[in-house]
């Protein structure tokens, strides 16, 4: 199966004196690439700055070369990590699940299993972005027949957001694109609503705000248990202050977030990459706030994916069990 790169980012972070650094390190080298990407999703989301960030962070610390590159977000990095066009990603459990079942939009009947998990990213939440000059201030306002950006095409959002908003009965027309193009669109009255998911807070809705007054729309009581009831999601809250906008506590639904790697790269190196991850915290946070959710317990909420054997040995060294099941 032959998959198009969207495009590479740009400035990968430099090489550093492999040779030296590992024999400083003690690390066993044979058979690690020369460079590796990390897939992302598109810019202004949280995927691209987050995937991007923790790339550069394993490049300076491994010496490798390596970076993220924009690609269509979780349903895309699946297919690209299983095939080995990317080395790593990052996805959701909801498109995680179905890509191994051998239903990806992008790879009808192949079961896209040569993929493992290595560490827990965040919780995704799914939320609703509309301007103060709409007069939308609830899902059920949400006029018919309003254009809706649900993010790039095959994304989590462009997944899940729709039949969501369906069955709460809203009808739309749906419009697909990058957070930043889809804000832009928004901002300039060509977009009605914007639908979220994307760890928080969001880059696109924070210059959003900045620029303009913006409604952060949650759902209401009986519209969170009928989602909840219906969809592969958690209850999630978005937290007061989050965005200037934000001055309480918004009601959303979230779906988990991991890393993963292609099967077949060495252990030695995907458990160097887990290493410097896990054990980075501080650096993770600078990187992104959702960063705060990016710490080994949260291993337990991959129940889908099979763990890499790098990340096995590191989590099983710090003294958290993977179950023997999900053991790759």
């Amino acid at each position: 199966m032959k998959l198009t790169r969207i495009m590479k980012t740009a400035g990968l972070a430099a090489a550093m004196a492999v040779a030296g650094n590992a024999a400083a390190l003690g690390q066993d080298r044979a058979g690690w690439p020369d460079s590796f990407t990390v897939g992302t999703a598109s810019q202004g989301g949280t995927y691209f700055a987050y995937g991007s960030g923790w790339a550069n962070l394993v490049a300076e610390t491994l010496g490798i070369s390596g970076g993220g590159e924009v690609t269509g977000g979780p349903t895309q990095n699946m297919a690209l990590v299983h095939t080995g066009d990317v080395a790593f990603g990052m996805t959701t459990m909801g498109p995680a699940a179905e890509a191994l079942e051998g239903n990806s939009p992008l790879a009808p009947g192949v079961p896209l299993d040569n993929v493992r998990a290595i560490f827990p990213m965040y919780q995704t939440p799914f939320s609703i972005t509309t301007l103060s000059s709409s007069g939308i201030t609830s899902i059920s306002e949400i006029p018919a027949g309003a254009r809706i950006g649900f993010g790039p095409a095959g994304s989590t959002s462009d997944t899940y957001f729709p039949r969501m908003l369906e069955t709460l009965g809203v009808e739309f027309e749906r419009r697909n694109g990058g957070w930043n193009d889809l804000g832009g669109q928004l901002q300039d009255g060509l977009l009605d609503v914007i639908a979220f998911a994307a760890g928080i807070p969001i880059p696109a809705v924070s210059q959003l705000e900045v620029q303009t007054d913006v409604n952060i729309i949650d759902f209401a009581p009986e519209e969170l248990a009928t989602v909840l009831d219906a969809f592969p999601v958690s209850d999630f809250t978005i937290d007061s202050g989050t965005y200037q906008s934000l001055d309480r506590d918004a009601q959303a639904v979230s779906m988990w977030n991991f890393a993963v790697a292609n099967a077949d790269l060495p252990e030695s190196f995907v458990y160097e990459v887990v290493k410097t991850v896990m054990e980075n915290h501080d650096r993770m946070m600078e990187i992104h706030k959702a960063s705060r959710s990016t710490i080994p317990e949260n291993f337990e909420h991959n129940q889908v994916l099979k763990w890499h054997p790098g990340a096995v040995r590191w989590f099983e060294e710090n003294g958290f069990d993977i179950p023997d099941d999900l053991e790759g």
